[in-house]
């Protein structure tokens, strides 16, 4: 069955690969939608804003990723589970950034505009990997 409501964002992909960027673009919208404090320790958020949020995270989630966490009603929960899940990948993509920061060459790109999104992209991924 496919997503007939149109995503705010792309779904985190069970393999992990978008979770940083997911992370970030989710934490932006539930904090646009007033939900912010859900994900939060020790939150104080209502059960229909628990509930707001956790059909927000859902929907943002792969279908693979929805019937493993099927179970989970927590909106926090769930938040820590991922987090608990792919927060490794950090160290991981670290030694791939540094090498790709080395490697960034003017010559390897068609347009200025190409090298520097290539070179903003990789300062946003040493940012959240650090």
């Amino acid at each position: 069955m496919s997503n007939l409501a149109k995503l705010d964002f792309v779904a985190l992909d069970i393999s992990g690969n978008n979770y940083l960027p997911w992370v970030l673009d989710a934490e932006i919208h539930l904090d646009a939608n007033g939900l912010g404090e859900t994900i939060k320790e020790g939150n104080t958020a209502t059960t229909q804003n628990k509930a707001k949020a956790m059909i927000f995270l859902r929907h943002h989630l792969c279908e693979g990723l929805k019937y493993e966490y099927l179970i989970v009603k927590h909106p926090l929960t769930l938040w820590k589970n991922l987090k608990e899940r792919y927060d490794h990948l950090k160290i991981v993509i670290l030694p791939k950034v540094r090498f790709d920061w080395l490697h960034l060459r003017l010559q390897d790109f068609k347009s200025i505009n190409d090298y520097n999104s290539a070179m903003f992209r990789i300062t946003v991924m040493w940012r959240k990997s650090v």
